[in-house]
């Protein structure tokens, strides 16, 4: 509906921002990181939208940059409202505090005490998180599986061999890459690299 919407920043206040377009205001719902680097109320902002359209609602969520909303946060964001019982003022909550790399290391590792300290995620939705998101990536896996039965699911066996290459090829799966993506993404980062940084790399690769 909207790609970004740009005008003067009316209100900044926790949880979303009001931007004034030729005297229409619009609320804008942002993460608290997103939030806090934009300027002084009164300037002219540019925020990058997603409309998530309901029975009963329609609200726009905010991204500082368009590398953010399509590549980023928006495929993070798309993920955790594919989730039984996370709302997307709760998937907000969850991108203000914590990265997408880590949030993607906490699926493949089982990590639920990272999921829990963050704000509204119980043990039990933390549970469930990790259950479907694995669940989702085994389904979608398969079905790549099944209509490419002559290229590998995951990256070609050379680079494979390093143990945290094929970790971050799996946290990156995670988010909704496939193979391709991923081998193209990470074939010329540096495999000394601590896996978030590897990851880190990827997302920026996948973003050009």
């Amino acid at each position: 509906m909207f790609a970004y919407i740009k005008g003067s920043l009316e209100v900044k206040t926790n949880g979303y921002i009001v931007i004034d377009v030729n005297g229409i205001g619009y609320k804008i719902f942002m993460s608290e990181t997103a939030i806090n680097k934009l300027g002084a109320i009164g300037e002219i902002i540019k925020i990058h939208t997603y409309v998530r359209v309901r029975e009963d609602d329609i609200s726009i969520y905010g991204f500082n940059t368009n590398e953010e909303l399509h590549m980023f946060e928006l495929r993070m964001f798309e993920l955790l409202l594919s989730v039984s019982g996370i709302g997307a003022k709760s998937a907000l909550v969850i991108l203000s505090n914590v990265s997408v790399s880590s949030f993607a290391l906490a699926i493949i590792n089982n990590d639920i005490n990272l999921l829990k300290k963050l704000p509204g995620i119980g043990p039990k939705t933390a549970q469930r998180v990790i259950l479907e998101l694995k669940d989702k990536l085994k389904k979608e896996n398969e079905i790549v599986a099944n209509e490419n039965t002559d290229i590998s699911d995951t990256i070609n066996t050379a680079i494979m061999d390093d143990e945290k290459i094929a970790e971050a090829t799996a946290a990156l799966k995670v988010l909704g890459y496939t193979g391709k993506e991923i081998e193209k993404a990470l074939e010329k980062v540096d495999a000394n690299l601590s896996v978030e940084d590897i990851i880190r790399k990827g997302l920026l690769n996948l973003a050009r």
